[in-house]
Formats: structure tokens, sequence, C-alpha cells
């Protein structure tokens, strides 16, 4: 595990205490595609399920992700696939 997948899922664990969180480094599979330097931790995908979540529309949802992970998506990451539910969706 890398230190940028490690700082991803230790921020989606405060913001959003999920009963379920994976969190994946896709950055392997975009070698030679935009954003992609060659040192990997570019490309991540997560799944979030959380009850903050409820009442949620699925862009407030992503937005909410986004913002816990703002400065990161500024630099370090350059791709993100979000997938954001709360229990029971």
């Amino acid at each position: 595990m890398g230190a940028v997948r490690d700082e991803i899922e230790l921020r989606l664990r405060e913001n959003f205490h999920p009963t379920a969180l994976v969190v994946s480094d896709d950055s392997d599979s975009h070698v030679g595609h935009a954003g992609h330097d060659g040192a990997g931790e570019s490309h991540f995908s997560v799944e979030v399920e959380s009850a903050l979540f409820a009442g949620m529309s699925r862009v407030e949802r992503q937005r909410a992700v986004n913002r816990a992970l703002a400065d990161l998506l500024e630099g370090q990451v350059h791709a993100l696939v979000i997938k954001a539910r709360a229990p029971g969706d």
C-alpha cells in the first residue's frame, strides 16, 4: 500500500465513519495515459458506504468525498472513481 492510498483511506474513515470501505490504486491500468507520470498513486477508485450519505443524492455524495480529498485531487491524484452509498442502498 502506498502513502496516498493510505491517506485517502484515513480521510474517508475520519470524515464518513464508513460501514464499508475499499480504496483501490488503479494507476497501473493507466500507464501511458494523461496524469500518469510513472510514479504510481495517481488513479484511484473508492467504494464507501456510510450512514452519513442517507438522504443525499449521488452528486451530493460525490461532492462530499471530493471535499474530504480536495488537496489530494489538486495535486497528487489525477483521477478518482467514486461509488458512495448509504447502508441499504
